[in-house]
């Protein structure tokens, strides 16, 4: 009794599937490897020398500060040089204007500058990735066309209007103007990551029962939180370090100008305490660095995401 052998499909064919595992083992291996490694290790050690400076010195006195560099506060004989007067003075305001006032600002400015454009772009990206309408992707492509609009372009305009409507010299208008000018990357962003969701998720939704709305908070936004968390830091950041937005439509007022503008002013009406901006500095980074801390992890999964296929 002979038993027929099937001959194995031969390599390339869509029934073997080796040639593609064995590509995706080799850049993994690529991308993992030792001297990849060492590489980025170095650019991460060069990026971060001059914020060890800013560090080092806003433990400084002035007049160490002028006098040497801050490298040489870093020798063990020099380490009595560090003090915390400098983030005193920063903090209690140091005869002006406190800047704890100013931190309360920005937050206030940034958290809803952060969620309101996300909520929008969502309910955006969804219309356009899944409820087809005539026109979409011209309205679409005008949309991305946005983006490349200066910002300055719009300040005069934008304004008017608000001086029109009686919104001028509030947080209103920073927040409206914030959303607005990250409201199209936004879109563009989440409308990318949303396409490459199985659109069998989708229908099985749909023969189920489910409307656009069950399916856009049950079965979209909970696998859109890589991406959602990406355009979060890059949008928090943004707005949280602005200064030109926050000048033009709020103006410099205690009530309204954020810690960027404190530490301009700093910079140009302290005179002889100009050192006291490095610990300044570090205080204005301390919610933006816990943010991207908090979040990495899925700014990492959504930045990944749809870059490997199969």
């Amino acid at each position: 009794m002979t038993v027929a052998t099937v001959p194995a499909p031969p390599a390339g064919t869509g029934k073997n599937p080796a040639p593609r595992s064995g590509r995706a083992a080799r850049a993994r291996r690529n991308l993992t490897s030792p001297w990849a490694s060492v590489v980025a290790l170095g650019i991460g050690l060069i990026w971060s020398v001059p914020t060890l400076g800013l560090f080092v010195t806003s433990f400084r006195a002035r007049k160490d500060i002028s006098q040497t560099g801050w490298w040489d506060a870093l020798k063990p004989q020099n380490w009595g040089q560090f003090s915390l007067n400098n983030y005193q003075t920063v903090l209690s305001g140091g005869g002006t204007s406190d800047l704890s006032d100013y931190f309360i600002n920005s937050v206030v400015m940034t958290l809803p500058a952060v969620v309101i454009p996300i909520f929008l772009a969502l309910l955006a990206a969804y219309a356009f990735a899944w409820i087809p309408f005539r026109g979409s992707n011209i309205l679409f492509v005008g949309l991305f066309a946005l983006q490349v609009v200066p910002i300055q372009v719009a300040m005069v305009p934008l304004l008017r209007s608000y001086v029109d409507m009686g919104l001028n010299a509030s947080f209103w208008v920073l927040w409206l103007s914030h959303a607005m000018f990250g409201l199209p990357l936004a879109t563009f962003l989440l409308h990318n990551f949303m396409k490459d969701i199985p659109r069998s998720l989708v229908e099985a939704a749909r023969v189920d029962g489910a409307g656009h709305v069950t399916i856009f908070f049950k079965v979209i936004a909970p696998l859109m939180v890589p991406a959602v968390a990406s355009f979060a830091i890059f949008q928090f950041l943004w707005v949280w370090n602005d200064l030109l937005v926050a000048l033009a439509f709020g103006g410099n007022t205690p009530d309204l100008a954020p810690i960027t503008a404190r530490l301009a002013d700093m910079a140009g009406s302290l005179g002889d305490r100009w050192h006291v901006l490095s610990a300044g500095a570090f205080v204005a980074m301390i919610v933006p660095v816990a943010v991207f801390l908090a979040l990495q992890r899925y700014f990492v999964r959504g930045l990944l995401a749809g870059s490997v296929k199969g």
